[in-house]
């Protein structure tokens, strides 16, 4: 793997400590998903095997509320989706959308699996980023939950 594709991993968050044999085994030959806009990298409910980390455009995460869908979140490059299914092992919990042409990365579960048989240290490490990861997002949608909260009781 070029070394400065490994760099800009260790920049991301959820590849932040780990080195570069790990990186190079969960991404290194990693399988490329190219869609265009208004495409879907998977849907809520679907059977979550694989994780994405954006490498180009920008997608929309949305989940179906009551009789409609709201769109939670925008993500972009450097962007993960899809490892709350790699976590929990249960379905995904939204859809995501690209909302321009994209570009992701595809690290199946089996990697993950992997690293855990060859390297029980750094796959605590990528598990510990993936919690935070999930903790930040959740953060931000009780503050959002918060405001419109306020928002109604005035």
């Amino acid at each position: 793997m070029d070394p400065t594709r490994i760099e800009l991993f260790q920049a991301m968050p959820l590849f932040g400590g780990l080195n570069n044999a790990t990186i190079e085994l969960l991404a290194g030959d990693a399988q490329q998903r190219e869609l265009p806009a208004g495409d879907f990298f998977c849907h809520q409910g679907d059977q979550g095997d694989e994780l994405f980390v954006l490498e180009r455009g920008r997608v929309a995460v949305r989940r179906h509320v009551g009789g409609g869908e709201m769109t939670l979140r925008f993500l972009g490059p450097g962007d993960c989706f899809g490892e709350m299914a790699l976590v929990d092992l249960t379905p995904r919990s939204a859809s995501i959308v690209a909302v321009e042409d994209s570009r992701a990365l595809v690290l199946p579960v089996a990697r993950l699996h992997a690293l855990y048989e060859q390297d029980l240290e750094q796959f605590a490490l990528i598990q510990m980023n993936m919690a935070r990861e999930m903790s930040r997002r959740l953060r931000v949608a009780m503050e959002r939950l918060g405001a419109v909260y306020e928002m109604m009781m005035t």
